[in-house]
């Protein structure tokens, strides 16, 4: 399972049950994650198709990032990082570890929707291979904004994702 993360200095780790209301505190805090319920999220962590990982810095969530597998596929579904935790590698740490999870599982491509405007996600998805295959007009809700649809194929590594399988 995943480890330390370098560049982050958080610790990347499976999401227990004990951490669904500090992931759930964390979701609302966050404007850009998907807005879960409670119970949402604690289906997506019981489901046996889903990877749910939380960065942890000292003893405090600072970050989360759910996928799920389905055949040979998978979604990223949420990701979310705390405001002071941003651009510190967090967020690159969570998909990487998640990366390594599907690779494992024999997963060849993965998706995911980022809003349009979110020009840091969508730098941080593009270093790391994702490629743009779609958009989705009006995706989101409070704002509502259209998604851009990316995906990474995992069963041809490229130099930027070659160490995540």
């Amino acid at each position: 399972m995943p480890g330390e993360a370098q560049r982050a200095r958080a610790t990347v780790l499976p999401t227990r049950s004990q951490d669904l209301i500090a992931v759930y505190d964390l979701l609302k805090a966050v404007p850009e994650a998907a807005s879960w319920t409670l119970e949402g999220l604690r289906r997506t962590l019981e489901s046996c198709s889903a990877c749910c990982l939380t960065a942890w810095k000292d003893e405090t969530i600072v970050g989360f990032i759910a996928g799920r597998r389905v055949a040979d596929e998978a979604e990223i579904l949420n990701v979310a990082v705390e405001l002071p935790s941003r651009h510190r590698g967090v967020g690159r740490a969570l998909v990487e570890a998640l990366l390594r999870v599907l690779g494992k599982d024999r997963v060849a491509r993965v998706f995911l929707e980022v809003r349009e405007s979110n020009a840091a996600a969508i730098a941080l998805y593009e270093r790391l291979g994702f490629r743009l295959v779609g958009s989705r007009a009006d995706y989101y809700q409070k704002p509502r904004e259209a998604a851009l649809v990316l995906a990474l194929d995992l069963s041809r590594p490229t130099k930027e994702h070659a160490d995540h399988v």
